[in-house]
């Protein structure tokens, strides 16, 4: 696919891609020839002398560009994105000392869960046996994965989960308020079927329009955002270059959005199932790229994630 697109898209010399033969970087045109070599499927290299051409250009030209420049102003010939600047808007108050990852996992099966239960932010609803066989194949799957530190909600089942994952790890786990789950009032502990029949305005607008629930003028989901954006800060501010996080279905909800730039209209746009591992990785603007989203192939066998 990279050397058809670089075939039907011509790529012209540039006046901004001008540096100094005398003072370039052998190691920066090495590495394009060698990233943008294709076959035009006559046996020629058409991309390739494109690409020479314009390389060729920069080498005779006078202006001298930083080799982090040059990456990305040809990041368009290779096919690839050398950076995701200006992708979505910054997450944290000040720039970071280095790029960094953070892996989120929803907590296991809960009793709750189970029965079919609304949970939101109750604390009566615990791992079940396969909720706690859920958390250890996600300690498996990320066991080659080196974590600086570990948030967690206070929750208890997602508290259970982070404690059975983290378990051989020396570093103590952290317990963020910010990755707690949405209040939902009254609703919580009852069936979903109970729920529909008590309540059924309340519980059409929950399901069908979550950011205009509300109960006496107190939005939840409405509010999960602005909590997910607290939480982004405080994760990211810590010290360490890759984080994980095990918390809640809502709040991951929030925090995936938020990090994507979406509003609670997209509540239910984005699902995580219950031991879903999803990945993000943020450059030093605090601006996130979405790396993986609900992997689950670990729930059905013994594969282990790298990232």
């Amino acid at each position: 696919m990279g050397s058809a697109s670089l075939i039907a898209s011509p790529v012209y010399a540039s006046p901004d891609l001008r540096c100094s033969r005398r003072r370039r970087s052998p190691a920066i045109f090495k590495l394009l020839r060698s990233s943008c070599r294709c076959d035009a499927g006559d046996g020629s290299t058409t991309a390739t002398g494109r690409v020479d051409n314009r390389i060729s250009e920069s080498e005779n030209g006078y202006h001298r560009l930083s080799a982090v420049e040059q990456l990305e102003s040809v990041s368009s010939m290779t096919g690839g994105a050398f950076d995701f600047k200006g992708a979505t808007t910054s997450l944290t108050d000040k720039p970071l000392p280095y790029p960094k990852t953070v892996t989120l996992v929803r907590h296991g099966l809960s009793t709750w869960n189970e029965e079919s239960r609304v949970q939101g932010s109750s604390n009566l609803s615990v791992l079940t046996e396969v909720g706690i066989q859920q958390a250890e194949r996600c300690r498996k799957a990320l066991s080659n994965v080196h974590f600086d530190q570990c948030f967690a909600s206070p929750i208890s089942r997602a508290k259970s989960t982070a404690e059975v994952m983290w378990v051989e790890r020396e570093e103590p786990l952290v317990f963020l308020d910010s990755l707690k789950e949405a209040h939902l009032f009254f609703l919580e502990g009852m069936t979903n079927a109970e729920a529909k029949k008590k309540h059924p305005e309340l519980y059409h607008s929950w399901r069908e329009d979550p950011s205009n629930f509300h109960v006496d003028g107190v939005y939840p989901i409405r509010r999960l955002w602005g909590t997910a954006r607290e939480a982004w800060r405080e994760i990211l501010a810590a010290q360490g270059e890759s984080f994980l996080v095990v918390t809640h279905k809502s709040i991951l909800r929030a925090l995936i959005c938020t990090a994507l730039g979406l509003g609670p209209e997209r509540f239910r746009a984005i699902d995580v199932n219950n031991g879903g591992i999803s990945t993000f990785s943020f450059n030093r603007r605090g601006e996130a790229m979405l790396q993986s989203l609900n992997l689950t192939a670990h729930m059905y066998s013994d594969h282990t994630y790298q990232f």
